[in-house]
């Protein structure tokens, strides 16, 4: 018989109704994060996707939940497919709110995805990059230098705004 997460994301709902349902599904019944996991390894491409989609709704509110994973979650920052490189920069985003640390080590292979062809890749890693360096004060001074070059060679002024706005946000700090 299939687990709960399996049933989800192989029922007919939509995409949309089915992130939402593991969603609050993961989030009441934490456990329900290991089959997440597993699922992930045996998913078609799109599946895994949504797993990581998943994990990044689940880590904006109860990042504990998805601490046990982070360093999978690192693992795959460079990913072959498009949507869990951003699905992926966006989990450690939203994790180096609380746990800045373990974020941190995350930092070579986001600065890797900076130079994706994709804009939602590099998007994502910017968001990643500029939550860790907000958040790490310790890792303030390596990452800044850095974030001021991506901000000369970012072609994309969306992407651009988001290490901005973090350069003013640390400028108001200091």
């Amino acid at each position: 018989m299939a687990n709960t997460i399996e049933k989800i994301l192989r029922s007919d709902k939509k995409p949309k109704e089915k992130i939402s349902l593991l969603t609050k599904n993961i989030k009441q019944t934490p456990k329900l994060i290991d089959e997440l996991m597993d699922y992930f390894e045996v998913g078609t491409n799109a599946e895994k996707g949504s797993c990581f989609e998943v994990l990044k709704y689940v880590s904006e509110s109860n990042p504990e939940i998805v601490l046990p994973y982070l360093d999978i979650v690192i693992e795959l920052i460079n990913d072959k497919e498009p949507k869990i490189r951003w699905q992926t920069a966006r989990v450690v985003g939203n994790m180096a709110k609380k746990f800045p640390n373990k974020a941190s080590n995350a930092v070579s292979n986001l600065l890797t995805n900076t130079k994706d062809k994709g804009t939602v890749v590099r998007w994502c890693a910017a968001f990643a990059l500029t939550e860790i360096a907000k958040n790490n004060p310790k890792l303030q001074k390596e990452l800044l230098p850095k974030i001021n070059t991506l901000i000369k060679t970012e072609q994309n002024n969306g992407v651009k705004n988001v290490y901005i706005k973090t350069l003013k946000t640390i400028e108001k700090k200091s």
